[in-house]
């Protein structure tokens, strides 16, 4: 099993954020990250395209974070919204961030609260955020809307349970049993119980090119998605159907 590999495959499966600033000291910090993966996300409803997630996902002095930021349309649309996530190496959540960049007063965190999450929430034209708190560990998975790469990091680590390096040709070993995930829902302000299950292998059409990738089920209360990853590249995340919403979203 390749390092890479090894690295996604683990239960501190995390990242490290984007570096925006042209500073020396972002540029020092640049080049100590280990970059697992980054990419763009297409979302399309009917068949067209309305928004692009673009992420980053990185591991640095033994910590971890995602960035990722959602634009209209393409990627060089309006920014929309954007999320940060920051975790230890086991797994416990440091911080996440989020705001709305037609109105960034508009902002909630998520921050540890002795074992279990605090949400703290910024309405417009409030002096003092509100405060919601959670009991939920702080090693429960962050979920948000519109993040899918919340989904890629969620499916990883059903997989890092699921599955077992194989012996070739057979690249991994993976169980079919279902697991459940307590998440938390930020922008909803809310927890939800969702299952993952491995389908198994299927070949499907991505931008005119066969593929065979493996098909995971997300299924929660009042929706169901299917996730195909690529186990030959560090199962990346490359493609997320959600019937009820006519949506499809597909790695660029």
């Amino acid at each position: 099993m390749n390092a890479a590999a090894k690295l996604v495959l683990t239960a501190s499966l995390l990242a490290l954020s984007m570096v925006a600033s042209a500073s020396d000291k972002d540029k020092e910090k640049a080049a100590a990250t280990s970059y697992v993966d980054s990419g763009a996300f297409g979302v399309f409803v009917g068949g067209q395209r309305v928004m692009t997630e673009t992420f980053h996902i990185g591991q640095a002095n033994g910590n971890s974070s995602i960035s990722s930021q959602i634009n209209e349309g393409p990627a060089t649309g309006t920014l929309l919204q954007k999320s940060d996530m920051d975790m230890t190496g086991s797994g416990e959540l440091l911080r996440y961030n989020w705001s709305q960049e037609k109105d960034p007063r508009s902002s909630l965190t998520v921050v540890p609260n002795n074992e279990f999450l605090l949400e703290k929430i910024t309405p417009p034209g409030a002096t003092k955020p509100a405060e919601q708190p959670f009991l939920m560990t702080n090693k429960s998975p962050i979920m948000d809307n519109n993040f899918f790469v919340h989904r890629e990091l969620l499916a990883w680590r059903f997989l890092a349970a699921a599955c077992q390096p194989g012996t070739a040709p057979v690249l991994w070993q993976c169980k079919h049993d279902p697991a459940e995930f307590g998440v938390l829902v930020p922008q909803d302000r809310t927890s939800l119980h969702v299952r993952m299950s491995l389908v198994g292998k299927e070949t499907i059409s991505i931008r005119g090119t066969e593929r065979e990738l493996l098909r995971l089920k997300l299924a929660g209360e009042a929706f169901e998605w299917a996730l195909w990853v690529d186990e030959k590249d560090q199962f990346k995340l490359i493609k997320i159907s959600i019937p009820e919403a006519n949506t499809e979203v597909v790695r660029d």
